[in-house]
């Protein structure tokens, strides 16, 4: 398998995925918010529109497949910026619950319009035939992960 990596094909893959990562490690923000935080303003925004409530850090990490302590902290963060709220649950004290304030409800929607633009401007750039084949593409590369992490 290793002598495989000397071909032509799994260079370009290797190096492919390579600039992929490097693109990581610089954190893209999303109309001013880091990945984290936009995933968690969606998920209670989302959350919030289909039970019209609030909702516990347990159903947001469960939402991102994240820990509570991680949606706690990033929770935290939104919190001080005002986009979020906390509230006790009037009918269990122990439980907490978040939901977007005003402004992390324009927050929200204006980072999702962001990452909306940014997809579409790919397609502009790939055309629509090849965004097709990368979206078919990828999906193929996540499967064989996932079986791989089986």
């Amino acid at each position: 398998m290793l002598a495989d990596l000397e071909s032509a094909t799994a260079q370009k893959l290797l190096h492919a995925f390579m600039q992929f990562r490097k693109t990581g490690r610089r954190v893209i923000r999303i109309a001013g918010y880091n990945p984290s935080e936009f995933k968690v303003l969606a998920a209670i925004e989302h959350g919030a529109n289909e039970k019209n409530t609030e909702m516990k850090i347990s159903e947001i990490s469960q939402v991102l497949k994240v820990t509570p302590p991680t949606v706690t902290q990033i929770v935290n963060i939104l919190e001080k910026d005002g986009l979020v709220e906390r509230t006790i649950d009037p009918k269990d004290r122990r439980a907490v619950k978040i939901k977007l304030t005003s402004a992390g409800m324009e927050a929200a929607q204006k980072a999702r319009s962001a990452f909306t633009e940014t997809f579409l401007g790919l397609i502009d750039d790939l055309g629509e035939e090849e965004s097709e084949q990368l979206a078919g593409l990828l999906t193929k590369v996540h499967d064989y992960f996932q079986k791989l992490n089986r």
